[in-house]
């Protein structure tokens, strides 16, 4: 079973980078969900290098979806401190809606534009 979810989400997940990529002018925003925690990354994949990193490691006790909203307005603080504005989100593979809804509406939030 699980290897059939996991199998699934990375065939959806080479499908979608096979059409988005993240260069200097507007890099990648991706998003990486566990069970517990939620990271996201912006990457510059002309030097394959991370420009902005937050997760929930370490945050208070909170349900996902409020500590998702939250790392998305950390990588927002995180993006424009290092002084990128626009990004192209990158799901990895999860369907677009809880915490990773919650993740891109809380970096919109945080003056991110999509």
């Amino acid at each position: 079973m699980t290897t059939n979810k996991i199998n699934r989400r990375l065939k959806i997940k080479h499908r979608v980078r096979n059409k988005i990529s993240g260069t200097a002018e507007k890099p990648r925003m991706s998003v990486f969900r566990s069970n517990k925690q939620i990271y996201a990354q912006i990457i510059n994949d002309e030097t394959a290098t991370t420009l902005a990193a937050a997760s929930s490691l370490g945050m208070e006790k909170m349900n996902k979806s409020e500590q998702a909203a939250k790392v998305g307005e950390k990588i927002a603080k995180a993006a424009l401190e290092a002084g990128i504005t626009k990004v192209v989100f990158d799901r990895n593979g999860y369907l677009y809606h809880g915490r990773v809804m919650e993740l891109a509406n809380g970096a919109r939030k945080g003056g991110l534009k999509f």
